[in-house]
């Protein structure tokens, strides 16, 4: 019997990576504000070339990078900021970070915000939307900023899943004010943590930057914007999200993989969509029509499973087979199901949403699976869903 792939190792680290690494710790030159050439400061100029955007500013994660932004756009305490339900913790946790509100907007079966509520709810006293491309899914980019753009709205993406993600042919975090991503292991780079955040606004990048921790005069290591860096030194406070030297020496000979990582990627996903969207009981919904992806993972929706104990037979089922199975929320206190997020206070009412959590299911598809590693995937889940539906099962009794 073959043996089930392994989907939890992340991408392999480059040999380039490894060689920098020990000139790094060789020389003991860590600290981004070393050395005007830094590694740091290097990997800022390729990524904002790669994204084509006039600044980047890496940091230490994405959900730094989310804050930073929120920061850089000063809005004022308790601002109320849009975003999408379907997210990670971290999302909302950078937006209380911030000293903002977060107000949820409803998700659909295709995991992308629904614009009838999103319109509902973009009042004026709305100060920035956040939107948040979950798992690597667009929501109607076109109809959000043009909601926005017409309240003079600033939009923040995370991006976090998206890198490589193209909409109408803009890169995904190039088309609100600022976009932000991860290079947390599972993301298409794999530096264990990090982030970056991209914009083409001096005074954003500027703000950042000052708050991200360069202090007295390391701002002057970031070239283009010394007249606003006069103007904010000590004026912000420093909130030392800095990147450091080896982060960066992993990330930056993996960004000229990306464009091969993406396009194995979507062929890798969008490969079992097919098989799993010929089974009666799944469902992997398809891009909205602007939208190339960038994947690194499935998502598809259980059909026809009316209890949550069929849903977990399911689930059960594909273990058995090799597979695990996440159903967003039949996974005891996912930090991806909105109502545990405790912090914010009692649960929103979002029944869209909640619906579409308790069948969604994910599963890493990491690029470097081959074909018959993915129809071992696809069959695992097809013949799990056929059990599950077949076979009459007794939870608590």
């Amino acid at each position: 019997m073959a043996l089930a792939p392994n989907v939890y190792d992340a991408e392999p680290i480059p040999a380039a990576a490894r060689l920098e690494i020990e000139r790094l710790l060789a020389s003991g030159d860590l600290f981004r504000y070393t050395n005007e050439g830094s590694p740091v400061a290097l990997l800022e100029q390729e990524f904002a070339e790669l994204m084509g955007s006039r600044f980047a500013l890496a940091v230490s994660s994405c959900s730094a990078a989310l804050f930073l932004s929120l920061k850089a756009l000063d809005l004022p305490r308790g601002a109320r900021v849009l975003i999408p339900a379907f997210t990670f913790a971290a999302v909302p946790s950078a937006v209380v970070h911030a000293d903002c509100t977060p107000v949820l907007v409803e998700v659909g079966v295709n995991y992308r915000v629904d614009m009838t509520d999103f319109i509902a709810k973009i009042d004026d006293d709305i100060a920035c939307v956040l939107i948040s491309h979950m798992r690597g899914h667009t929501s109607d980019m076109d109809a959000i900023m043009a909601a926005c753009d017409a309240r003079g709205i600033p939009v923040v993406e995370d991006a976090a899943h998206s890198l490589g993600t193209l909409w109408n042919d803009k890169k995904i975090g190039t088309i609100g004010k600022v976009g932000c991503f991860s290079f947390q292991s599972y993301k298409m780079i794999n530096a264990g943590e990090g982030g970056i955040m991209v914009t083409d606004d001096p005074e954003i990048a500027a703000r950042a930057i000052i708050m991200s921790g360069a202090y007295e005069h390391n701002w002057k290591k970031h070239a283009g914007m010394q007249n606003s860096f006069h103007h904010w030194q000590n004026k912000l406070p420093l909130y030392n999200m800095r990147l450091q030297n080896l982060s960066a020496a992993i990330i930056r000979p993996q960004v000229p993989e990306l464009a091969a990582r993406v396009e194995k990627g979507r062929t890798n996903h969008d490969y079992v969509a097919d098989l799993l969207n010929a089974s009666p009981w799944l469902d992997v919904p398809p891009p909205l029509g602007p939208e190339l992806r960038a994947p690194d993972s499935i998502q598809f929706n259980l059909v026809g499973f009316e209890s949550d104990d069929e849903a977990r037979a399911f689930q059960d089922a594909a273990k058995t087979r090799g597979v695990a199975v996440q159903i967003f929320g039949l996974s005891a206190d996912n930090a991806r199901a909105f109502w545990n997020w405790q912090f914010l206070g009692e649960a929103a009412e979002l029944p869209q949403t909640r619906a579409m959590l308790m069948r969604a299911c994910d599963v890493r598809l990491p690029v470097r699976l081959t074909v018959a590693e993915l129809d071992f995937i696809a069959e695992a889940l097809i013949g799990a869903a056929a059990e599950a539906k077949t076979e009459p099962r007794a939870y608590g009794t």
